[in-house]
């Protein structure tokens, strides 16, 4: 489609598009593979779990759509080159790579009984691993192919995290702060060395309750916000956390022809939580 275009059935559109997701059974990967597939896609559900992957790609193909499901674990290089070559041999080319797999873990994170001293340096080197160096080696492996032929696209699940630095979550906030910065440098990388057809961006979702955060934003006991979770919906213009459902137009705009001028951006999903000034 030339740049430009008024077409709205071809803007926004994915048809024909192989697409790999990683953490694609998730709450918030698992919606995004399904709106993927909804859109025309021939969606790659990759996440460590093949029953969890096997699970969304079956709902996708109930409904209609084109996916397949398979474990891969992306702190593992070798099941990554696995992955690409069953993707290719089944869809084709690939033409697009979402970046979902991430994740906290809680002693890397200070609470009322863990100081900053001593959160474990362990822990912390694996939050590092599989928010920052797994996203690198997906696009190392996943975006090979793409530079060869001079074209896709690539989108980074980034965090409010790593524009506004939050309590209590340390390597959480430093892991997505320097994907952030990853996405930047490597959007001017494909697109000077490789072809302008290339393209990175990011989605920087704000507060989403997940089971990854639950501990973090519900009493464990009786469900009820905590005072943590009472904080982040006083300074969210909209009052509310954010659903699955929210992430899935922000990306497929960044994956279609209608975003075919934007590199190199993180776009914030929050609710008006970063524009907020506090008053």
């Amino acid at each position: 489609m030339e740049p430009g275009t008024t077409d709205l059935a071809s803007l926004f559109s994915l048809r024909d598009r192989t697409i790999v997701i990683t953490g694609g059974a998730g709450a918030l990967g698992g919606a995004m593979a399904r709106a993927l597939a909804a859109a025309g896609a021939r969606v790659a559900v990759l996440s460590r779990h093949e029953e969890s992957s096997a699970a969304v790609a079956a709902a996708i193909q109930a409904a209609g759509g084109q996916a397949l499901g398979m474990a891969c674990d992306v702190r593992d290089p070798a099941t990554l080159v696995r992955a690409a070559g069953v993707v290719t041999a089944a869809f084709g080319a690939i033409d697009a790579l979402v970046n979902a797999a991430g994740g906290n873990q809680e002693p890397a994170t200070t609470t009322g009984d863990r100081s900053f001293f001593d959160i474990d340096p362990a822990a912390v080197s694996d939050v590092l691993d599989l928010n920052f160096t797994g996203t690198l080696r997906c696009c190392q492996v996943f975006g090979r192919q793409m530079a060869e032929r001079g074209s896709g696209c690539i989108v980074n699940i980034a965090s409010m995290s790593a524009i506004r630095p939050l309590t209590r979550i340390p390597a959480y906030s430093a892991a997505k702060a320097a994907l952030v910065n990853f996405t930047q440098w490597l959007a001017v990388h494909l697109a000077q060395e490789y072809g302008p057809h290339l393209r990175v961006n990011a989605l920087a979702p704000g507060f989403f309750l997940t089971e990854q955060n639950r501990y973090l934003l519900t009493d464990q006991q009786t469900g009820a916000a905590t005072a943590r979770a009472q904080a982040i919906l006083a300074q969210t213009p909209m009052a509310r956390l954010g659903a699955p459902a929210d992430l899935c137009g922000p990306l497929i705009w960044l994956l279609s022809p209608a975003s075919a001028f934007v590199t190199g951006s993180v776009i914030p999903v929050d609710g008006g939580f970063s524009a907020f000034g506090g008053v």
